[in-house]
């Protein structure tokens, strides 16, 4: 408000799309002047309790001599703009108000552009909020650490599309986490799309003893040993061998377990269990002295 000693007093409106903004000219010392409001084309929307103008969005709220008070219904970002109000005194009033319309994003997408990544691999992910305004901030989570993308902002018309590129590198810890794209805008809460990464890595193989549990490998005992891999894809393909030697006759291996039934001093050495998918092979050792 300008001017010394002005009567009038009014408040700027933010309102979101679609919804109902109100407008309220007040008079602090009230003569019994005539409040008028105007719209931003200096047309008459109410004077007093009177609408001149033909539109019925606009209602009366609440009128009298010191307050005119209109609400606005189904706001579109056409109605932005200055609002103006006057008192009909000598010298007249006027005071004015803005509506600002803010625009949620219309959708969020993430899109990812491998479906499937191999550990180690960098990717790529874009996250766009459509047509918002103001222009939306887009945050980045995988699981629930922060990370920081690169956005890109494009105007149309009225309206701001955001693009925010991030580029990942994926581990096989990152297999099945969530990536998370949030949106912040003061005209939605909480508005937040994910997508779970699918990260394939080679085996983790490893070899326990079964038989002795605990202790020494007796010569004339029987050994027990047992190779377990994971992996993504799941490993089809798993075998047994000795390092550096042939496997000795009387070994019996079935499926993940191999089986010395009666150990001697030259079965000493180092046994490999290996297993392999389409990420790539792996092996695990277990070095073998008969007492």
């Amino acid at each position: 408000s300008e001017g010394d000693g002005q009567n009038l007093v009014t408040e700027d409106v933010t309102v979101v799309e679609g919804d109902v903004a109100t407008i309220s000219c007040r008079v602090k010392n009230s003569d019994d002047s005539v409040i008028q409001l105007l719209n931003p084309n200096r047309q008459t929307i109410y004077f007093r309790d009177f609408r001149p103008l033909k539109d019925s969005r606009f209602q009366l709220v609440n009128f009298s001599n010191s307050e005119l008070r209109v609400s606005l219904t189904n706001v579109s970002i056409s109605d932005e703009g200055r609002y103006f109000c006057q008192l009909y005194t000598d010298p007249p009033q006027e005071i004015y108000t803005t509506i600002t319309v803010l625009v949620p994003p219309r959708n969020l997408v993430i899109d990812i552009q491998k479906e499937i990544a191999v550990e180690g691999e960098e990717i790529e992910l874009n996250c766009t909020a459509m047509a918002s305004r103001p222009a939306t901030t887009i945050r980045w989570f995988k699981g629930n650490k922060e990370l920081t993308g690169k956005s890109e902002v494009e105007q149309w018309s009225d309206m701001y599309t955001v693009t925010s590129q991030l580029v990942l590198k994926v581990g096989r810890e990152d297999d099945g986490v969530p990536v998370i794209c949030l949106v912040d805008h003061p005209a939605v809460k909480d508005l937040q799309t994910q997508r779970y990464l699918e990260v394939m890595y080679k085996p983790q193989v490893r070899v326990s003893q079964n038989y002795p549990a605990q202790g020494l490998t007796r010569e004339g005992e029987p050994l027990e040993l047992t190779c377990a891999a994971f992996g993504k894809p799941q490993p089809t393909d798993m075998r047994w061998l000795r390092v550096d030697d042939e496997m000795p006759q009387h070994v019996v291996v079935s499926g993940s377990n191999l089986l010395i039934s009666n150990l001697n001093k030259t079965d000493n050495g180092t046994y490999r269990c290996e297993a392999s998918n389409a990420v790539g092979k792996s092996h695990a050792d277990y070095m073998l002295f008969v007492y």
